[in-house]
């Protein structure tokens, strides 16, 4: 019997156009179901792509802040994941979720 070999999934090898970078953030926001730290790791994911030395260099953080801001266990401050946001030259934006959502009756 043949053994199969597999490789570990790297979503960065297939981020390749700043369109193929937001829609991939997009789609985190909307599945993050309020989890901060699955958003962080969507950044961090996209910051490999950019470089994170650059990314770091572009948010004003040191490159060490940036790693630990944006890894698996942490829920980085809301001011550092707009600098983040910046860096990377996405824009956040947000929309109605409509009738039922959070705060309507």
């Amino acid at each position: 019997m043949t053994k199969t070999v597999t490789s570990r999934y790297d979503v960065a090898e297939h981020l390749r156009t700043p369109e193929e970078m937001a829609a991939y953030l997009e789609a985190c926001l909307e599945e993050a179901d309020e989890d901060a730290a699955f958003i962080a790791k969507a950044l961090g994911d996209i910051a490999r792509v950019k470089g994170m030395s650059q990314v770091a260099r572009d948010a004003g953080l040191s490159r060490e802040s940036l790693y630990k801001a944006l890894s698996d266990d942490r829920s980085p401050g809301f001011d550092t994941i707009l600098k983040v946001i910046a860096a990377l030259g996405l824009k956040l934006h947000a929309e109605a979720s409509g009738p039922g959502g959070a705060g309507y009756n």
